[in-house]
């Protein structure tokens, strides 16, 4: 194997001047944009033998610009229950996170839906706890679950809706 990158990189070693993973990148200029969930729909058709339906989440920003992002059946429900305000008997798991984030005195203060590549897209948790902030890497459907349930706002990257949308 080490044999197969030698072929590929020869003899080239980073060097001193060169950005490391301990080296910040600075931040990126999203320019995001807050949306509000519309819903949970499906999409497809529906027999009585079987589904080949596709569950989404829409998303809106201001200007009315729609994301649809594909999502699992679980993840619809988290998402659905919480819109409709919906009190189950058990806590899921996105409410479980609500406690403990309540209890542990941690703060989503927004999500944000920041990149979309090969048709995925990919989402943080921007929470405080105490004067500490963190970005958590999470899925969209996750994220958006936990911000419904926290009212936290939910943003996304203008690039996202260039991509899925460049005719607006």
């Amino acid at each position: 194997m080490s044999q197969d990158f030698k072929d590929i990189f020869g003899d080239w070693q980073p060097s001193d001047d060169e950005p490391g993973d301990d080296t910040p990148i600075g931040e990126r200029n999203l320019n995001e944009k807050e949306v509000k969930v519309l819903g949970v729909f499906e999409h497809g058709e529906v027999s009585s033998d079987r589904s080949d339906t596709q569950t989404f989440v829409l998303l809106q920003d201001r200007r009315e610009r729609k994301i649809p992002i594909w999502i699992g059946r679980y993840e619809a429900f988290a998402i659905s229950t919480a819109l409709q305000n919906e009190q189950l008997d058990r806590p899921m798991t996105h409410d479980l996170i609500r406690i403990l984030f309540e209890r542990l005195g941690i703060t989503l203060d927004s999500v944000i839906i920041d990149d979309l590549w090969q048709d995925t897209f990919y989402a943080k948790l921007c929470v405080r706890w105490g004067t500490q902030q963190q970005d958590i890497d999470c899925r969209p459907s996750d994220a958006i679950a936990i911000a419904v349930r926290t009212k936290s706002p939910i943003y996304v990257a203008e690039s996202i809706f260039e991509t899925v949308d460049p005719q607006r």
